[in-house]
């Protein structure tokens, strides 16, 4: 068997554990581990039996395929060069802070033909894969996505760090035009906005309420899709379902699902590889990163910040 010979760059927090999924795939190769710190990339090299490089230049023309986890700001910069070589590229989300810089990643894949997957992890949650056929046409979502702060991230607003994981998912969801978008932020801890609510209202008449939080005391990563005859609840956190749904006579049926124990993380690399191999579409591509930072965009522009 073939296998694929594969980088991590950006081994901080989330790389440490890509790296730790393709040392543990049967058909990878994993050549090499890079990280500007060299003391960094030595350490998670020893740990997942690969080698340790401070740059790329060494090992670029023997790679078929990237992961890519390195400060948002330095997405293009470091994911260019891969694309243009053909080498695919699993990038960690939001595909880019700016607009002209996804299109551009977009661009440097196509002509070097090469495939780009966004890192939207919560697509390979259990609970959403589950419910595919289910959600047919929402015309209500709520979410609330809050957790801790953590440092790590705050290189780009709350929009761009935790409620892109929601924007991307009701754009998949919801297959209309948006008619109007509104927000409203508050910067608590950093320059950037921390806690955010937004509005989305589709053309189909579908309104999306989203919360995103790194301000808070808990950990809640929920979603509720309200539709013609039923109710869902997404507990992402606990891969956890609550179906009710109108049956004859008025009556409401109750189904509650408990998803089995799964790494959404192993699903997204193990989905990105199979692609690479089999030359196929992947789920989250580059052209569904941009429509979420689009969005959140749109959702900056419009945000009310109420004064200190």
């Amino acid at each position: 068997m073939n296998k694929l010979r594969v980088a991590v760059i950006g081994v901080g927090y989330l790389g440490r554990f890509h790296a730790q999924k393709y040392a543990a795939m049967d058909d990878v190769d994993l050549v090499a581990v890079v990280d500007i710190d060299e003391t960094r990339a030595v350490e998670i090299a020893h740990e997942v039996g690969s080698a340790g490089r401070s740059q790329v230049a060494d090992i670029i023309d023997t790679l078929d395929a990237v992961s890519i986890a390195v400060p948002t700001s330095s997405h293009a910069p470091v994911a260019i060069p891969f694309l243009e070589k053909g080498i695919s590229v699993l990038l960690e989300k939001p595909i880019s802070a700016h607009i002209d810089e996804a299109k551009a990643l977009i661009d440097a894949a196509q002509r070097g033909g090469a495939l780009l997957q966004i890192g939207h992890l919560e697509r390979f949650n259990p609970a959403l894969l589950r419910l595919a056929d289910d959600i047919r046409q929402p015309m209500f979502i709520e979410a609330h996505r809050i957790s801790p702060f953590k440092p790590r991230g705050t290189d780009v607003d709350v929009l761009l760090d935790i409620m892109i994981h929601d924007i991307d998912i009701i754009l998949s969801l919801v297959k209309s035009p948006i008619a109007s978008v509104e927000a409203i932020g508050v910067p608590v801890l950093t320059d950037g906005v921390d806690i955010a609510n937004a509005r989305i209202r589709f053309e189909s008449g579908c309104i999306a309420n989203i919360t995103a939080s790194r301000v808070s005391a808990e950990v809640m990563r929920k979603i509720r899709i309200f539709q013609s005859n039923s109710y869902i609840s997404i507990d992402f956190a606990k891969a956890a379902v609550d179906i009710y749904t109108l049956e004859e006579h008025k009556q409401i049926q109750h189904t509650h699902l408990a998803m089995s124990e799964s790494d959404a993380l192993a699903a997204e690399i193990r989905s990105f590889i199979d692609c690479v191999k089999h030359h196929c579409p992947v789920m989250v591509d580059g052209v569904a990163g941009l429509r979420a930072i689009e969005v959140a965009h749109a959702l900056k522009d419009s945000m009310i910040i109420p004064r200190r």
